[in-house]
């Protein structure tokens, strides 16, 4: 296999200007609030075999949220606790009748429309949607089990990614994209014991929602700011998390409401996909497998994950102190991972005359240090808050592309006296491994002398989230990213890497 550098891609010179992204994008997101009747261009996919190695096959792993929020609902009637917090209330009687039987039922969209003045390989707007309906079980009614649940879900997904099509970032601007496709997620059963501080979950999960997660830091869309971008680019499929779920076991021990521990173990690759490594010549292995979630796979490894956590002055011990939670946490994968440098010969991968082989190391590990810390609230009652949030991760670099990255920011929420409105500004930043590095250095020695060294993409956010109703939720958002993929070259032949990125984005959310 001739070893042609993944990132090369030519210069796309669609340029707009700044006042027609805006009008376009405030028209497509008119179209777009009508629950996604739009059409929407092919969907690049960077796992596409045409696609050249090194260049943003890392943007392509969409997977990096566990879902969008469902409001809460009553156990007795299947509604929102305020009839008008849902869409459609009752659902024409549904949510009371299956209330009867422990039941209920959720269906969430979201919306999000995208779009990049400047910057990038090429300028546009992108869209893309989804729809999570899920529907829950406790048997505590028909059966008489306390502290039980049941779960299934699934996911309509629809639309473009722009970081993909337009941006090559290491990590993707939209924290809601994944492959277009109508599947099952999550189905699962878990029961409580010794009160509750003791509860199993087993089956097809996801682990998005309770590991690696910052609570503050979910107000935000950049991806980074939940399932990190080195649990996204270091594992098989982009991790366990949305929209794929693995079987597996979590086991979560409550002794007090100051500790917390959370540990799984799940199948690492949910799709049986190949690994796609970004600093080497190797394809990614075409377009995802399996996306109607119905595949069960268990030949690749075992992904094996804990975290503990310290609750601050939590809510429950009835003080009036700030809260505050701080987690540290690790995952092992128990499967085989390509060296980012070096072929089967222990020779440079960046010289295209020595063999294209894999040099394969036996598993991958990652550590990780979060902490959510409330700094603010004029009393306990009060809507208002402010708080601060900041994570740090670090995995070995020689079978790791991205060996560190972080985040930190901080979120006021109470405007205008709605707890539901929120405003926060983040910052976020993931760096090659030194053997990533290697890699260009050789390939740019060997092959290309214009060829770029990637070293550390930064990114800056600012959001804000407004409820417009109970059951509508508008959240724009503004993003700019410095040094895109590292440093990619934008071009072929030319030192020039691709120009740092202002993206606006407008998300819908809306509860049915």
């Amino acid at each position: 296999m001739t070893n042609t550098p993944l990132c090369c891609r030519s210069n796309l010179t669609n340029h707009y200007s700044f006042k027609k992204i805006l009008t376009l994008f405030c028209f497509s997101f008119l179209v777009s609030a009508e629950f996604g009747n739009i059409s929407y261009a092919q969907d690049i996919s960077v796992t596409d075999n045409d696609k050249k190695p090194g260049a943003i096959s890392v943007g392509g792993n969409y997977f990096k949220r566990d879902g969008p929020p469902a409001k809460k609902l009553d156990p007795n009637t299947g509604q929102s606790p305020t009839s008008n917090n849902m869409l459609l209330g009752s659902m024409f009687g549904l949510r009371p009748w299956l209330a009867q039987y422990g039941g209920t039922f959720t269906a969430v969209d979201v919306n999000d429309m995208w779009g990049n003045p400047s910057g990038g390989y090429k300028q546009g707007t992108t869209y893309f949607g989804s729809t999570t309906l899920t529907l829950n079980w406790d048997p505590e009614k028909v059966l008489g089990i306390k502290n039980g649940l049941f779960n299934i879900n699934a996911l309509q997904l629809r639309g473009t990614s722009i970081t993909s099509n337009n941006l090559g970032d290491i990590n993707t601007v939209d924290n809601d994209n994944a492959s277009r496709s109508t599947r099952l997620w999550e189905v699962w059963y878990q029961q409580g014991f010794f009160d509750d501080k003791l509860n199993i979950r087993l089956g097809k999960l996801g682990l998005g929602s309770e590991f690696n997660v910052s609570e503050y830091s979910t107000l935000f869309l950049n991806s980074n700011f939940g399932w990190s971008m080195m649990n996204s680019v270091n594992t098989y499929n982009g991790g366990v998390v949305y929209p794929v779920a693995s079987p597996g076991i979590r086991i979560k021990f409550e002794p007090n409401s100051h500790w917390t521990n959370l540990f799984a173990v799940t199948d690492d690759n949910p799709t049986n996909v190949d690994f796609c490594n970004p600093s080497g010549a190797f394809s990614c292995g075409g377009p995802p497998k399996h996306t109607s979630g119905v595949y069960l796979n268990f030949k690749t490894g075992a992904f094996i994950i804990n975290e503990l956590q310290y609750h601050l002055n939590p809510a429950s011990d009835g003080n009036d102190k700030l809260p505050g939670n701080y987690k540290v946490g690790g995952y092992f994968d128990s499967a085989r991972f390509p060296d980012q440098a070096y072929n089967g010969q222990g020779q440079p991968l960046g010289n295209p005359n020595n063999p294209q082989t894999m040099r394969m190391h036996n598993n991958n590990w990652s550590l990780y240090f979060m902490a959510d810390q409330m700094i603010w609230r004029p009393s306990k009652d009060s809507n208002k808050s402010i708080g601060m949030f900041a994570n740090i991760q670090t995995a070995p670099g020689n079978k790791s592309s991205i060996s560190l990255d972080g985040n930190a920011g901080i979120v006021y929420n109470g405007i205008f006296n709605n707890a539901n409105n929120s405003v926060g500004f983040g910052w976020g930043f993931g760096s090659f491994s030194n053997r990533a590095r290697q890699y260009d250095k050789d390939y740019r020695y060997y092959a290309d002398p214009t060829w770029r060294v990637r070293n550390t993409e930064h990114h800056i956010e600012l959001v804000a989230q407004f409820e417009i109703t109970p059951w509508l939720q508008l959240t724009p958002d503004f993003q700019y990213i410095f040094n895109p993929g590292g440093g990619l070259n934008l071009q072929t032949g030319s030192y020039k890497r691709i120009q740092n990125e202002a993206v606006l984005g407008l998300r819908s959310t809306v509860n049915f």
